[in-house]
């Protein structure tokens, strides 16, 4: 039994993997590049010679072509403005494409500057609306929490093309931005 049992016994060897056999490191992207977007701030309204200041807030779902460009579309609100006469408190919405160009900065904080162009709604109590092309343009930074989600901080000005005065805003925003 000896005799068999020292027969099949064959001694143990272990060598290292070949190269091309070796694990290599996995790149997971952290999201697909689509975000949701939610901003609110404050609006300054300049209006046929008539100024107000009024709660704003906007949404929309945007795409990250690259670590320089972005775009999304966009719906948002100003809320009604209270101007000198009561038949001309009006309320402002734009639908918008925009673009974004963000500065690297290789850091947490990302400045960027934008421009949107669309349609915006002027809804006036008492008058006739304020409807037409509208266009925005931006500039503001953000800070990045998490690989997909910022906080942003930005300017706007926003103008709608209407007959007559055209209605524009200065706004101050803050909002989130939530990649999937």
């Amino acid at each position: 039994g000896i005799a068999a049992t020292a027969a099949m016994a064959v001694p143990a060897s272990a060598a290292d993997m070949p190269m091309v056999m070796k694990a290599q490191p996995v790149v997971v992207e952290t999201y697909s590049g689509w975000y949701l977007r939610g901003d609110i701030g404050w609006s300054f309204l300049e209006w046929a010679d008539r100024d107000d200041n009024e709660f704003t807030a906007g949404g929309g779902i945007g795409y990250v072509i690259n670590d320089n460009l972005r775009t999304d579309l966009r719906v948002d609100w100003a809320g009604m403005y209270d101007t000198t006469s009561s038949a001309d408190d009006m309320s402002l919405t734009t639908v918008l494409g925009n673009v974004y160009f963000d500065i690297p900065t290789e850091t947490m904080i990302t400045p960027y500057l934008g421009a949107g162009v669309g349609y915006g709604f002027g809804n006036v109590d008492g008058g006739p609306d304020k409807d037409g092309m509208a266009f925005a343009l931006m500039a503001g930074a953000s800070v990045s929490l998490t690989d997909n989600i910022d906080i942003d901080v930005g300017y706007r000005f926003r103008e709608i093309l209407a007959n007559g005065s055209n209605p524009m805003e200065h706004q101050v925003t803050t909002g989130l931005r939530i990649g999937f």
